[in-house]
């Protein structure tokens, strides 16, 4: 929804005929519709209510209701964003039918087959007539996987947009905005749903928080929660500070006020390199290599010790680089490329 609403706001800009498919795969307020409202984006025309959990139910079911709306609206093209099921289910339910296919973020890479956004975004960039990268870096990737040089274009990444034209609307109504804290998000299965790697994760945070006397501000997500339920993990309220789930302006704040990002989000990790906050990604990979290259971020894996070390490592940055991403125009030149090759 977040890099995808500047396209939506281009498109309306130009009064183009378009329509929003939601997946609607999130049940809560905070994990949803707080979305469209702070984004002023309009309501979804089509709203699938997904229900399955399992990625091959998942897809399935994505495929027989999107196949639905496209026989409703016979679209032009199809503009998916990423890496996620909804996005391959919309880009496979387009092929089949002959529509074209635009994928906005393409060409990123984590080399990790376990991974199952890597297999995604494999997919969709290979049957996609036109691939929106956010550098030169994958445009090189794509091309070294013989996609075509024609239909692939630069075109930055849409989360520089979404940052410039939102951060004017943060509103400082948090209670700890003010104070010095770090920021934690983890959701990804890889980290939560592995008891071990999960204790070892928690321990290297508290370890942190004690050597750095920060609290560690914490929007849990649901699956998290779930999980540290199940493990019986703790967080301390000496140590953590937790919330409910964020809408995207509370969360912009959070970052752009954090001394320090921790996080296994890749968008997170594009957001602190705009904003000029230092990030550790706890992953052992990153398909935003780009934050690592101009010092933004550091991969740091989930070990306990590494961790630490890499946090303080960044946390004495100096908090100046360059933006890779583009200047904030990357929307507009998507709608323009649309517009050239007559799809709009």
């Amino acid at each position: 929804m977040i890099k995808m609403s500047p396209i939506v706001r281009e498109v309306a800009r130009r009064r183009m005929d378009f329509c929003l498919i939601h997946t609607n795969q999130h049940f809560s307020e905070s994990m949803d519709a707080v979305f469209f409202r702070d984004l002023n984006l309009p309501l979804p025309d089509y709203n699938l209510h997904l229900r399955s959990r399992r990625h091959g139910s998942m897809v399935g079911e994505l495929l027989t209701k999107i196949e639905k709306v496209f026989l409703d609206r016979k679209p032009n093209v199809l503009l998916v964003q990423g890496d996620t099921n909804s996005a391959l289910a919309g880009a496979i339910a387009a092929w089949k039918m002959g529509i074209k296919i635009g994928h906005v973020e393409a060409g990123l890479r984590s080399y990790d087959r376990n991974m199952p956004e890597e297999m995604n975004r494999k997919v969709i960039d290979h049957i996609s007539d036109l691939l929106f990268c956010p550098t030169d870096l994958q445009k090189k990737i794509l091309l070294s996987e013989s996609i075509p040089r024609s239909s692939v274009y630069v075109t930055g990444n849409t989360i520089v947009d979404a940052v410039l034209q939102n951060i004017g609307l943060i509103k400082r109504g948090l209670d700890f905005v003010g104070e010095k804290y770090l920021l934690l998000t983890l959701h990804r299965p890889s980290n939560v749903d592995n008891k071990t790697v999960f204790r070892r994760i928690v321990k290297a945070l508290r370890l942190l928080s004690s050597v750095t006397k920060l609290p560690i501000v914490f929007p849990i997500h649901p699956r998290t929660k779930k999980m540290a339920r199940l493990f019986k993990i703790e967080f301390e309220k000496s140590v953590f500070r937790v919330l409910p789930p964020v809408g995207y302006l509370d969360m912009l704040c959070l970052e752009k006020n954090a001394s320090l990002i921790l996080t296994d989000s890749g968008g997170i990790q594009e957001e602190a390199c705009v904003l000029g906050v230092p990030c550790v990604t706890i992953r052992d990979n990153t398909e935003r290599p780009e934050t690592v290259n101009v010092g933004a971020n550091i991969v740091a894996g989930t070990e306990t010790r590494v961790i630490v070390k890499s946090a303080m490592h960044m946390i004495k940055r100096r908090k100046v680089w360059a933006n890779p991403f583009g200047d904030g125009s990357s929307a507009k030149k998507i709608v323009d490329i649309l517009a050239i090759n007559n799809l709009t």
